[in-house]
């Protein structure tokens, strides 16, 4: 298979593929420790500099683009300093960018993160601001949004739902979405982290083990009830399929004929961060989809793509050249 999985990657470019989400912009003020503030018991750092890098469903985005996709990203920004990065950033991948509109009334959603090091200590993340809107859409956005998601997704070849529960995704946005996916035929994938009980009509599901436990009403679920909740979920939402991710452990694909098949991780020893790695699982299995894979072939790339963005540190991409590495390594 690992020879098919690598002949399949250069048939990713530019497929067309909608993300339609939550757009975060991930902010991280670095500084280097100076000394204690006489005011608080409380570290002064000197500024050193910020970044910006794309969370999220922007997150979704930048990876789709990385490995070639021809991305429609379609969300909210704010008119603040975050919101024109984000466009910068996903801009300079060419990614088309007509869809993220610019809301006034709201902020673009951030996760401010203060980091902290000095020269004789390790770089580490002292706190963490949010800033996110939870007022619905704006009647005037939400149509906005409406129109262009019934106008573009006919010419997509996927399309990516990436639901954090920021209230991008109206209830009216999800319908509209999942309807033009279903009357053009078109593949749909949805990562939702509190609301997947509503995407009803969605074709592919992905969880992790926590979100697949929280939909099905329990706490935890041991290797033996994961079958069950799959199937529980699978026939709530008259879905495909399910992937669940299960960190350490992999992933397993459950189609709604019962069968399920496991997919092992790739570099157990080898993960440094498994920040937005879910996101990397999501684009490359439905690029692969829009290429012709199966389900399987496609749910087996994007672990491979898990394998090399988690051996990265913070939100990260994987390059085709670096997925192609990955899957030589195990040939």
């Amino acid at each position: 298979m690992s020879q098919n999985l690598t002949h399949l990657i250069d048939k990713l470019q530019n497929k067309k593929i909608m993300v339609i989400g939550d757009m975060v912009a991930d902010v991280y003020l670095e500084g280097k420790i100076s000394r204690i503030s006489r005011e608080a018991p409380v570290l002064i750092l000197d500024h050193l500099g910020e970044t910006v890098v794309p969370g999220g469903a922007a997150n979704a985005v930048h990876n789709a683009a990385t490995l070639g996709g021809q991305v429609y990203a379609v969300g909210i920004i704010g008119a603040d300093n975050a919101g024109q990065e984000l466009i910068r950033i996903l801009n300079d991948k060419k990614v088309n960018t007509v869809g993220l509109l610019a809301d006034p009334t709201r902020s673009t959603i951030t996760k401010t993160r203060i980091m902290a090091g000095g020269q004789a200590t390790v770089r580490q993340q002292v706190v963490r601001i949010d800033r996110e809107s939870k007022v619905a859409l704006s009647p005037e956005i939400e149509q906005q949004m409406l129109a262009y998601i019934e106008k573009n997704i006919p010419i997509m070849d996927a399309v990516v739902i990436s639901d954090y529960g920021s209230m991008t995704i109206s209830p009216a946005v999800r319908e509209q979405a999942i309807t033009a996916c279903n009357r053009a035929g078109i593949v749909s994938m949805v990562d939702s982290r509190y609301n997947i009980m509503a995407y009803k009509g969605i074709k592919l599901v992905k969880q992790n083990e926590s979100e697949a436990a929280a939909a099905v009403g329990v706490t935890a679920l041991t290797t033996e009830q994961l079958p069950q909740a799959a199937q529980t979920l699978l026939t709530h939402l008259q879905a495909d399929g399910i992937l669940i991710t299960q960190g350490p452990e992999g992933m397993t694909f459950f189609a709604q004929n019962g069968t399920s098949t496991h997919i092992p991780v790739t570099n157990i020893s080898e993960v440094y961060d498994v920040t937005g790695a879910g996101d990397t699982v999501v684009v490359t299995m439905m690029l692969a989809l829009a290429a012709g894979a199966d389900y399987i072939s496609a749910a087996s790339l994007a672990n491979y793509a898990a394998g090399v963005v988690v051996r990265k540190h913070g939100t990260a991409t994987t390059t085709p050249a670096e997925l192609k590495a990955a899957i030589g390594e195990h040939m």
